[in-house]
């Protein structure tokens, strides 16, 4: 260890991860006291990993956090996350953020002030690549375009802003890719919640635990899409038809549109939502190079309605990956399952029932009957802890119905996988 490098040492210690544990390492002789002085580039603090925390004042663990800053030159990255802890005073979190803005590359920033600190302010016209910021508040942003330079990931949770400032934080970061907004308390101006944002360089946006009437945006770049847990009257994506992936899980929309030209959709993931599959379907069907397709916990909007296995043959040829799990109606079930496409290059098959019954069982094998090069089968399913005899004899037909089936699809791994 003694022919280490200081720089090498310096790279050990910036991925133990946890302040503390740096400020161990580096008092093991003089040589790791100088590494940690003048070559830790990342340091983290964080209340939920180490419990001392929790057995200090606020005005302690500023000090020990100032100490442990102040003994540094050139961080690169900086995390401080309280999630537990009480006020911090403003000008000992101004005094940490000052002295390593002009380095500073990443800052992970949960600190509960009185008053609040301004990040932008602060941390504007630097060298900053990533931003991650958790209950805080953000108010009146200038519009300046090079507020920002280099920011290429943004993450904003449980903040308080206004729509406005919203888009104007945005267009002050012109090389922004990744956006994350979680919990977003956005200040109204009038009765309509309305957000509009507008990025040219995004690509990717996370968008969880939020309601609006309105939620638009522009990103001629963006490839990934995930809407989780939102409550919206209207979504819409204006691109020119980037989007790579999409994903939405338990969202309540009214109206959703991610845009007409989407020919180069790989992944749709949609849990926990209800369908117009006529509409739905419309939406997605130009996308022929789609290589998954997860409709999991859906619902549709019309009882008559059902998945078509025929459809989707045919308008995705290069599916890989396909997971359905929705209720299995008797009398229109069978709609689903005419035609006589094949999925050919679908390899690996997720199948859940809400009800297991009869018609899952032939369900499963006219779909294994349109997978001809199937390899994986993934059965999900959700079993009761209190079972009456009819029960426990429907999974046991079950059981015997499956281990028939797949002796005639010996090539084809299985798995079961209940709740």
């Amino acid at each position: 260890m003694e022919h280490l490098p200081v720089e090498v040492i310096g790279n050990i210690l910036s991925r133990l991860g946890g302040a503390r544990d740096v400020v161990i390492a580096s008092a093991t002789c003089r040589k790791w006291r100088e590494a940690s002085r003048k070559h830790l580039h990342t340091l983290a603090f964080n209340s939920n990993d180490l419990p001392p925390y929790r057995d200090i004042t606020p005005k302690q663990l500023e000090i020990l956090i100032t100490q442990t800053i102040f003994q540094t030159t050139g961080l690169q990255g900086l995390s401080i996350l309280m999630d537990d802890v009480d006020e911090f005073s403003a000008s000992t979190v101004i005094a940490w953020l000052m002295y390593t803005r002009e380095t500073l590359r990443r800052l992970f920033y949960n600190v509960r002030t009185s008053p609040n600190v301004n990040i932008l302010e602060i941390c504007g016209r630097q060298k900053l690549e990533t931003l991650a910021l958790a209950h805080n508040s953000i108010t009146g942003v200038e519009p300046n375009f090079q507020r920002f330079p280099c920011l290429k990931s943004l993450s904003l949770s449980h903040v308080s802003i206004s729509a406005l400032d919203l888009s104007l934080l945005l267009t002050a970061c012109p090389k922004l890719e990744s956006l994350e907004l979680v919990n977003l308390e956005i200040a109204m101006s009038d009765a309509q919640v309305t957000v509009e944002l507008s990025c040219p360089t995004l690509k990717s946006i996370y968008v969880e635990a939020i309601s609006l009437d309105k939620f638009m945006l522009e990103a001629d770049s963006i490839e990934r899409l995930h809407l989780r847990d939102c409550a919206l009257e209207l979504f819409e994506l204006i691109g020119i038809g980037t989007l790579k992936y999409f994903k939405i899980d338990d969202v309540s929309v009214i109206h959703l549109d991610i845009g007409e030209t989407i020919d180069n959709l790989e992944v749709v993931d949609v849990s926990n939502f209800t369908i117009i599959w006529p509409k739905f379907y419309q939406m997605i069907s130009r996308s022929s190079k789609l290589r998954k397709l997860r409709l999991w916990d859906v619902a549709f909007d019309d009882e008559d309605e059902v998945v078509d296995l025929e459809t989707i043959a045919v308008c995705f040829p290069r599916l890989k990956h396909l997971a359905l799990s929705y209720e299995l109606r008797d009398g229109v079930m069978h709609y689903g399952l005419q035609g006589s496409s094949n999925l050919e290059n679908v390899m690996v098959l997720e199948l859940g029932w809400t009800v297991i019954n009869d018609l899952f069982s032939h369900w499963v094998e006219e779909l294994l009957k349109r997978c001809p090069n199937l390899r994986k089968m993934i059965i999900f399913g959700s079993v009761s802890e209190v079972k009456s005899h009819e029960e426990c004899q429907i999974l046991a037909n079950f059981t015997s119905s499956i281990v028939q089936l797949m002796r005639k699809y010996m090539n084809v791994e299985v798995h079961f996988e209940f709740e």
